[in-house]
């Protein structure tokens, strides 16, 4: 008895300790698709990897300067929210050489400027470090952010310790791109949904108070020797036509969307009717963001996607497709995958290399903006689109 109620303990033990191994996965996960949180946690890291006092992480706003506002083992609030512009101080010759940058005293070292010599003080820290936090883009790098750790009393960083708050500074920099997408995922789903909200609101509530418009108007028309009711039928058409005119505004504020956004709104509202109409799952993902497009750009990248769907739906059986939005070569493209199978007219399968007449229109006018577009058929079975145009003449 005693044995089987050790074991059930133990198997308690177990679960308990698995549930706590998933309690912090999620916390892990949550605090990747949040930047505050990322960079938070960098800088509780920061002291970790270099075995520092303090750390702490600068975020780039602008182009000219970075603000302090993540610290970990800070005595005093003096660096809290301190803009520490290009060139200044040790975080301010990291913007400026983008490379790591290292002091065995702050307020005596002869590399750098002394503006924040009074905080840095107040803090007692002697040596100091700083790495910039890199954010690749097609074609350049540039710095996003500045991590910094930090010793007080007596030491100095060496190349160990640089090597591991780069460490700390490339985890960081890529938790940055996984909150900058999911918060542009979750902006767009926003999106999507104010304007489902919009059409919803002007089919119903738009409909149904120009209906009771047009009823008042033809009942005052049918009651000429009654002057007190037709004065009261007026002002209540009257407060029909308000109602009428703050709903369009409230219908135009909820339309209201950058370009740049626009773009993948629509490209999800695509995907989403494509699913509802023929049951095959359409995911839509966007590969970070993209550079405002003028109207004939956006246009086409819409059209790309519309026709893409459209052949998955009228000539492969797939199970899944897949639609992704992205920056590439400098330009902007769309893609439009299927794991289907092309079917020929007879009702058999075939790859084969043929374009439709909607593809070949695509390639012309992509071709007409330096642009271009492809289908690819894969060996493996699958078809994908893809239409490239280049971003627009600055």
């Amino acid at each position: 008895m005693a044995s089987s109620g050790e074991a059930a303990a133990e198997r308690v033990l177990g679960q308990e300790h698995l549930l706590n191994t998933l309690l912090a996965e999620r916390d892990g996960l949550l605090s990747v698709l949040d930047r505050v949180l990322a960079l938070h946690g960098t800088a509780r890291l920061i002291r970790e990897a270099a075995g520092a006092d303090a750390g702490f992480v600068a975020e780039v706003e602008g182009t000219s300067q970075a603000v302090i506002r993540w610290l970990a083992g800070n005595r005093t609030d003096s660096l809290q929210d301190l803009a520490v512009p290009i060139g200044q101080g040790v975080g301010g010759r990291v913007l400026a050489l983008g490379r790591p940058v290292r002091v065995s005293d702050y307020v005596t070292a002869r590399t750098i400027t002394h503006q924040f010599d009074g905080l840095v003080s107040r803090e007692d820290m002697s040596a100091m470090l700083a790495v910039p936090i890199l954010e690749d883009r097609p074609g350049s790098t540039r710095t996003v952010a500045v991590a910094y750790a930090a010793l007080r009393g007596p030491g100095q960083f060496g190349d160990d310790a640089v090597r591991a708050v780069q460490a700390v500074a490339a985890d960081a920099a890529r938790a940055l791109r996984l909150a900058d997408r999911a918060a542009l995922v979750q902006a767009t789903a926003v999106a999507a949904e104010r304007q489902r909200m919009q059409a919803a609101l002007h089919d119903s509530v738009g409909a149904m108070l120009f209906s009771i418009g047009a009823q008042v108007r033809d009942l005052r028309s049918t009651l000429p020797d009654n002057p007190i009711l037709r004065s009261r039928l007026g002002r209540l058409e009257s407060d029909i036509s308000a109602a009428s005119l703050a709903l369009r505004e409230a219908l135009l504020a909820l339309a209201e969307s950058s370009p740049e956004r626009a773009l993948p709104i629509e490209i999800a509202e695509h995907c989403r009717s494509f699913e509802a109409r023929t049951g095959v799952p359409a995911r839509f993902i966007q590969l970070g963001q993209v550079p405002p497009l003028d109207a004939e750009r956006t246009t086409l990248l819409i059209s790309a996607v519309r026709e893409g769907l459209l052949n998955v739906e009228k000539h492969a059986e797939a199970a899944a497709v897949v639609v992704s939005l992205g920056e590439v070569d400098g330009g902007v493209q769309v893609a439009v995958a299927d794991d289907g199978a092309v079917r020929r007219a007879d009702g058999g399968e075939e790859p084969g290399d043929g374009t439709g007449l909607g593809v070949r229109l695509l390639a012309d006018k992509a071709s007409r903006l330096g642009g271009r577009a492809s289908l690819v058929h894969d060996e493996d079975g699958g078809t994908t689109l893809r239409l490239l145009v280049p971003g627009p003449p600055r």
